[in-house]
């Protein structure tokens, strides 16, 4: 498995720290995390991250599926979707990002390193990165 840069963006902090830990512990790198749309477009220019993880309810004036389209068309990382919404709900509020992928909460450890691994790896197809 590849070792990634992660911005962590959700505005539960308890979340955002267990989350970070876990990333931490499978082998990747989480710098900081965010817990607001603004925040996560500051500290995504300071860390420049291979990935990012946000959660489609925010806190402040931009949700996660705005700030995940402010994200990709400034710095072209790819971004997962937290969220506890239903499938049907999670394609209505993503559809217009060009990121299909999420993780539904709770998840699994097994299923986070899945959904990481096939976002590197698309993005590393998408823009002809190497290994």
């Amino acid at each position: 498995m590849k070792t990634a840069k992660i911005l962590v963006v959700e505005d539960e902090s308890i979340v955002a720290k267990d989350l970070q830990k876990r990333l931490i512990r499978i082998g990747h790198v989480v710098p900081t995390t965010a817990s607001s749309g603004e925040e996560a477009l500051s500290k995504a220019t300071e860390i420049s991250p291979d990935l990012v993880l946000m959660d489609i309810r925010l806190k402040g004036k931009m949700d996660g599926v705005e700030t995940a389209k402010q994200i990709q068309s400034r710095f072209n990382i790819p971004v997962i979707y937290l969220t506890g919404y239903t499938d049907k709900e999670i394609s209505q509020h993503t559809e217009v990002t060009q990121s299909s992928l999420y993780l539904l909460k709770p998840f699994k450890e097994k299923e986070l390193r899945a959904v990481i691994a096939t976002a590197l790896d698309l993005d590393k197809i998408q823009t002809k990165k190497p290994a």
